[in-house]
């Protein structure tokens, strides 16, 4: 029943979202060149990778993410129009609306055995660690949310995430940490704590 939802609302607002995707792919090659997409090999389903695409939002080079993120890449990340390429994902099935945000690859040998539980579903444009907190919260209280959203999902909590989510970036909640455009790179966790 999820995956009929996902692709349901995906073709729904498909006439809203891919011309919006268009402008927004123009706006990117005019102001920042070419590649419009940003690529990465990120762990789905069962930590599978497949390749992950976003819009744009950084300029090459050295630096950090927030001397390297633009003016337009700002705006794309504070109205998460950055995201607008991954509702193909969606429709292909290797992302779902809602669940636990894919990860690049070499994360997961870093996981615990608990924190790996992120991957028992697919990743998802949003999740329950979006809505509470998104990058301004640690890597491991964001586990926690995750592991919490696998044990408990449901299509009434994906409703209420997908709600919250609108709310959020309507009102620009929780997009970054004070200093930080992005989150800084998982190391990993006490794995210690798997047999506590």
């Amino acid at each position: 029943m999820k995956r009929l939802l996902d692709i349901t609302l995906v073709l729904l607002t498909a006439p809203i979202w891919v011309p919006l995707s268009l402008v927004v792919a123009i706006a990117v090659a005019i102001f920042m060149g070419r590649p419009v997409l940003f690529s990465q090999e990120r762990a789905g389903l069962g930590g599978a990778p497949f390749r992950f695409l976003k819009f744009r939002t950084m300029r090459p080079g050295v630096g950090s993410d927030a001397d390297r993120t633009t003016r337009l890449g700002r705006i794309l990340r504070a109205t998460s129009l950055d995201e607008l390429p991954q509702l193909l994902h969606v429709l292909s099935g290797k992302m779902s609306l809602v669940g636990p945000r894919p990860l690049p690859v070499q994360y997961l040998p870093r996981y615990s055995k608990v924190e790996a539980r992120r991957h028992n579903v697919r990743p998802g444009i949003t999740g329950w660690a979006q809505v509470n907190g998104r990058n301004a919260i640690s890597w491991q209280d964001k586990f926690r949310l995750d592991v919490w959203y696998v044990d408990n999902r449901s299509l009434f909590l994906d409703a209420k995430i997908l709600l919250l989510t609108a709310l959020r970036v309507v009102r620009r909640d929780g997009i970054n940490s004070s200093d930080k455009e992005t989150m800084s790179e998982f190391m990993g966790s006490d794995k210690s704590l798997d047999h506590a």
